[in-house]
């Protein structure tokens, strides 16, 4: 089963464009994606930058209206992922719970939607969809 750990650092909705990561902090992140790494867990991560250099796109009626950040409405905003691949949604928070996440951060445990998850009708309307993921189907 995969699984997105996903980071929502506190107050990211009003961090500046730069990226000023704590040498320290990112010392202790790379412990655990190692870790990951040698459990054999971890398929993909990536850090996102501040949403005050992102967009937001809203679809009204079918007419697309973009919004440059910041994001006054927002509370709780991605700063990064995690892409694991475990035996069990268990398994998952077990990983999670040991994330160096500072007292202002924290996880979200989602699992990753699979084909075999859908109905068969969605399956047959999905089908190719591994090949556009960059998958061998």
């Amino acid at each position: 089963m995969r699984f997105m750990l996903m980071m929502i650092p506190g107050s990211y909705e009003t961090a500046g464009p730069e990226l000023d990561l704590p040498v320290d902090r990112v010392a202790e992140m790379m412990k655990f994606n190692e870790s990951l790494q040698q459990a054999g867990v971890l398929l993909y991560c990536e850090g996102l930058h501040p949403p005050a250099t992102g967009a937001r796109v809203r679809f009204k009626a079918g007419v697309p209206t973009v919004t440059d950040g910041p994001f006054a409405e927002a509370k709780e905003l991605l700063g990064g992922f995690w892409l694991i691949d475990v035996r069990s949604r268990e398994e998952a928070i077990e990983w999670a719970r040991r994330c160096p996440a500072s007292d202002d951060e924290m996880l979200e445990v989602r699992r990753v939607q699979e084909m075999e998850d859908y109905a068969p009708e969605v399956q047959q309307l999905t089908a190719g969809f591994e090949t556009m993921q960059g998958k061998k189907p």
